[in-house]
């Protein structure tokens, strides 16, 4: 018999057999469910069985927590269910069909920036150190950088801008690409779209404030202004799904002979040309509006309350999923101000779910069963990826859930308050710290000391409150 085929029949059963499933998947420590009637599954049974660590729903997709094994239980599932799994890709499309118009809409929008978060994560570490040997006076009694001081780390300095530029200025082309790509339509279109967006013919964005005269394409009868649109997130997204509408509808009346060269160029020129006339002005407005709301909201004198708001509601967000959008007003904002207030507190947020596991692991610490579950969730969550640990621990408990938004929401209003900035999104938990501008370091190693002891220490005192409740009950 395998290693999990009874589990798997239990939970073939709760889900609501066979028949309930549309679509079931698997990623590193999740089975991944679509159901036909998500109602069916019982939830109580299915956190009962020994293999399961939790169990959640997320972007349609009913998700259950089984941990590393997780794909030796998928394999044992399969046999079991006498089922074909399908891609994630596959099970996202099916996932679909439960989701609200606006859960779809935060469920692409997502999976726009998904691809991108590596260069950005590089990216921001790349500005970081530049920061660090170019910007700090660390040298000659603090009146000189590194790099006025070398001409090796000088060299190095300007090299690595090199990639700083890439990620960030031409940040449009990997949007428009990764739009073609989620929508299925030429991807080489995509990239060209995007280029042409930050083409170096173009005056350049961080230019345009400071020009005396903008260039302009000349068609006699029309103007049409030459403004790229360099570290440009919406812009780009309204270009990309123009340029993808356009093409699965021209290529629908195209006969398929003359498809390669008419469906590219009729999709192509009119979106290039609309991007520039009309939704690259619109998208620049709509973007700056968003930074200037939310850069003032987070200034002003009740900048404190929009950072308790946000650090306490930022973990609910990740379960609604709402948590996405947050990457793209991050990207305007660094387009616009050259870094984010907002990332620091996103990061605060995991390492203060964390420090409640860590209670947890504390609290619980001669439970062999549960540390299974909990000190693998609490090292993911440093990292910066956190459900394991609210849905496997945080939220199992609620206190801990509670303890950690209280932490997040402290450190948050210490951050907004001290004005710490990060260079660019993408690190989280611990390693944030990499991602803040080199002044802010030490203001932000103290946010992360308060995001660790308040929901350790918080957790703690609610786990002994609620025993001592507990043992009153029973008394009763």
């Amino acid at each position: 018999m395998a290693k999990f085929s009874n589990d798997a029949k239990s939970l073939l059963e709760y889900v609501g057999g066979k028949e309930n499933i549309s679509a079931v998947t698997h990623c590193a420590t999740r089975m991944r469910f679509v159901l036909a009637e998500p109602k069916k599954a019982d939830v109580k049974k299915i956190e009962g069985l020994k293999s399961v660590k939790g169990t959640f729903t997320q972007a349609g997709q009913f998700q259950v927590i089984i941990g590393n094994e997780v794909s030796t239980f998928y394999n044992d599932f399969v046999d079991v269910a006498g089922i074909d799994g399908v891609s994630k890709e596959q099970a996202k499309v099916a996932a679909k069909g439960n989701m609200s118009f606006i859960q779809r809409l935060l469920a692409n929008l997502a999976e726009i920036f998904t691809p991108l978060i590596p260069a950005l994560v590089v990216g921001g570490l790349i500005l970081g150190f530049r920061n660090i040997i170019g910007d700090i006076k660390l040298l000659d009694g603090g009146t000189k950088t590194i790099v006025e001081v070398s001409q090796f780390w000088a060299g190095v300095h300007s090299f690595l801008w090199l990639i700083g530029e890439a990620i960030f200025h031409f940040l449009p082309v990997g949007i428009t690409w990764s739009i073609s790509k989620k929508m299925g339509t030429t991807q080489i279109l995509g990239i060209i779209l995007g280029i042409t967006l930050v083409s170096p013919q173009l005056l350049n964005a961080y230019g345009v404030a400071g020009a005396k005269e903008i260039p302009v394409w000349n068609f006699g009868f029309a103007q049409v202004q030459m403004i790229g649109y360099q570290a440009q997130v919406i812009p780009a997204i309204l270009a990309g799904f123009l340029l993808a509408i356009l093409e699965k509808n021209i290529r629908k009346v195209i006969p398929e002979y003359i498809s390669m060269i008419v469906v590219p160029f009729l999709s192509l020129v009119p979106t290039v040309l609309i991007a520039h006339t009309i939704l690259g002005p619109i998208g620049w407005k709509i973007g700056s509006g968003i930074s200037y709301v939310v850069y003032n909201a987070l200034t002003s004198s009740f900048g404190w309350l929009f950072a308790a708001v946000f650090g306490f509601a930022y973990a609910p967000l990740v379960i609604t999923g709402l948590h996405h959008m947050t990457n793209a007003i991050d990207l305007q904002l660094m387009g616009q101000l050259g870094g984010t207030n907002l990332w620091p507190m996103i990061a605060l947020s995991n390492i203060a779910q964390g420090s409640a596991v860590l209670a947890m692991i504390f609290i619980n610490r001669h439970d062999e069963e549960e540390k299974q579950v909990s000190i693998p969730a609490c090292i993911s969550c440093y990292l910066g990826v956190t459900e394991p640990a609210m849905f496997g621990i945080n939220l199992k408990y609620i206190y801990p859930f509670l303890a950690a938004m209280t932490g997040s929401a402290i450190a948050a209003v210490i951050s907004v308050g001290s004005g710490v900035m990060a260079n660019s999104i993408g690190v989280g938990g611990l390693p944030g710290i990499l991602s803040i501008k080199p002044q802010y370091m030490l203001t932000f190693a103290l946010c992360m000391v308060v995001a660790i002891a308040v929901p350790f220490v918080l957790t703690v005192a609610l786990s002994k409150r609620k025993a001592i409740k507990d043992k009153a009950s029973l008394n009763g």
